[in-house]
């Protein structure tokens, strides 16, 4: 069975958190060792980037399903790799349980063909094993290919009709937040009301939780909190409204400290992580884990979605009540303050959610107030 091992601090030259594949003897596997370090090395980042975790996941998987077929990495071929996308299409993750979206599915035969394309360039096969480039085909919208490595993709990716994201209606907003143990809650108001990443959500300190107990809501609705860890490494300023901050520091002051104070009675070594987030063994909660929370509690509420819905209701609540606030102020470009708080590179990735917002204005304007906390009850 392949492992993947995350790089810790301390190892010369390679970045933290950089992912590092192991063969079912425990040898490295080094053409993805040399090219993720290569993708590493070229951003010169102390952590290693998203880009290269995922690529590192990506082929993690492809190197896991190679071995369990008993075929050699470099012995594989289109056939095998059409294989490969068919059991992703016939069955469920894994990891969470559920189908695999077809732009997964799509980016992970991307960097199966990026790989080894930079692998026929460095020497490590001999051959091109994909020969084939993509093909235009009708109803065909590749995903895109970063800049690392810019090589043909293939042409195994498959359709993937455009969706647009819908905001959660405040019926099943209540559903899910019920649903949903102290920490999953909290981490979910963040993201609605926010509208953090998993990643972002994850880094949050204690520390970085501006104190609240002077802010009036109606003075003070909304209050910046500064983010270092963020998609790209962009640092970007949220505004949580201070209802939020004040049931961040109850977490804190209440669940949290439960949390906190099990951990050291299990282990008198342990010591508290500055994380504001912590799993019920007082340990940072992992992106995985989060992601695990937040799916079941949108079962357990019968509801179809991920985290990221959250994240996609709050741009479409802001954007809403920014065009209101802009037809008395001219000045106001809704969109582009969107584009600043969601922390997207391009404002055409933002510009989805104009579409998004004449679609389903009923449903925002129910889910208005659930922005400033005024349907989540306040913290028991």
């Amino acid at each position: 069975m392949v492992t993947i091992i995350r790089a810790g601090a301390g190892e010369a030259g390679i970045p933290v958190g950089f992912p590092i594949l192991f063969d079912a003897g425990m040898a490295i596997i080094e053409p993805t060792f040399a090219y993720l370090l290569e993708h590493a090395q070229a951003h010169g980042r102390p952590q290693a980037s998203e880009t290269v975790r995922t690529y590192g996941e990506h082929l993690y998987e492809w190197f896991d399903a190679l071995e369990q077929s008993g075929i050699d990495w470099d012995a594989a071929d289109e056939p095998v790799l059409a294989a490969y996308r068919a059991r992703m299409l016939e069955g469920p993750s894994q990891h969470t349980g559920r189908p695999f979206a077809r732009s997964t599915i799509n980016a992970r035969i991307a960097t199966v063909y990026r790989f080894y394309a930079w692998a026929l360039d460095h020497g490590f096969i001999t051959h091109r094993v994909f020969p084939r480039p993509l093909q235009a085909r009708h109803g065909v919208r590749p995903t895109p290919v970063p800049r690392f490595g810019r090589y043909p993709t293939g042409d195994l990716t498959i359709s993937v009709p455009e969706q647009l994201p819908r905001p959660m209606r405040a019926d099943e907003l209540a559903r899910l937040f019920a649903q949903l143990a102290p920490t999953a809650r909290l981490a979910a108001e963040w993201a609605l009301c926010a509208g953090l990443r998993r990643k972002e959500l994850c880094a949050l300190a204690v520390e970085q939780i501006p104190d609240s107990w002077s802010l009036h809501p109606e003075e003070t609705p909304l209050v910046g909190v500064p983010l270092s860890i963020t998609k790209g490494d962009r640092p970007r300023t949220v505004y949580p409204p201070v209802r939020l901050l004040d049931r961040t520091h109850w977490y804190v002051g209440e669940e949290r400290v439960r949390i906190v104070g099990r951990a050291r009675k299990s282990d008198g070594r342990y010591r508290a992580s500055p994380n504001l987030f912590l799993n019920s063994l007082g340990h940072p909660l992992t992106r995985k884990r989060m992601t695990a929370l937040l799916s079941e509690g949108f079962a357990a509420a019968g509801l179809p979605g991920t985290l990221h819905w959250l994240r996609h209701t709050f741009a479409m609540v802001m954007l809403t009540r920014l065009q209101i606030q802009a037809r008395t102020n001219p000045a106001l470009n809704p969109l582009k303050i969107v584009q600043v708080l969601l922390g997207h590179a391009s404002i055409t990735t933002t510009a989805i959610y104009l579409r998004c917002v004449e679609l389903y204005e009923p449903d925002i304007s129910e889910s208005l107030d659930w922005l400033y906390g005024e349907v989540i009850a306040d913290a028991d």
